[in-house]
């Protein structure tokens, strides 16, 4: 079995909307023409791109059994956070015309256009996990170190070295006292 290389997918933040009451039809083509109507564009393999004031998301089905059940709104991570303030504003709107829920996954709540602060939280904690843990510095742009020392690696061989040389001083010293 051959294996194709892992190429990992953007990191991201997740919203929602779905409809009011879970288990009952989502009415994606309501949802679809609003979004069109406030300019999200078709994307070439599927889904829409809205391009903000802010920045860009992209909005795609949510399937479950080949059905569609919710519609996800994808948010880059970023050390900033006016996007997603922005689409938190948005996407209420949006959710409200078309009467179906806005929901964010990660805070396991139903958000309005005055949730941008818990969302703005969460958003940011993700951001400074995926830069810390998964080693995205385009997720979070900070300085995740504590202080200005050497890297791990560094200080590992710069350990070695000064104990290799003072071996080698002590093998050279004795040497020369057994010798002389």
């Amino acid at each position: 079995m051959a294996l194709a290389a892992y190429t990992p997918t953007r990191v991201r933040y997740d919203l929602l909307l779905q409809s009011m009451v879970p288990g009952t039809p989502f009415d994606s083509a309501r949802v679809q023409a609003l979004l069109e109507a406030r300019g999200a564009k078709v994307l070439p393999g599927g889904g829409h791109t809205w391009l903000l004031e802010h920045g860009s998301v992209e909005i795609h089905p949510l399937r479950e059994g080949g059905q569609w059940v919710a519609t996800e709104v994808r948010v880059p991570l970023s050390d900033r956070t006016e996007l997603v303030r922005e689409v938190v504003a948005k996407v209420a709107e949006v959710a409200k015309e078309a009467e179906v829920r806005f929901f964010d996954p990660q805070l396991g709540r139903e958000l309005s256009s005055h949730s941008d602060g818990a969302v703005v939280d969460q958003y940011e904690r993700t951001a400074r996990y995926a830069a810390e843990m998964l080693g995205l510095a385009s997720a979070m742009p900070i300085s995740t170190t504590e202080g200005e020392g050497f890297q791990p690696t560094t200080k590992f061989v710069l350990g070695a070295l000064g104990f290799f040389t003072l071996l080698y001083l002590l093998v050279n010293w004795m040497g020369e006292q057994l010798g002389g």
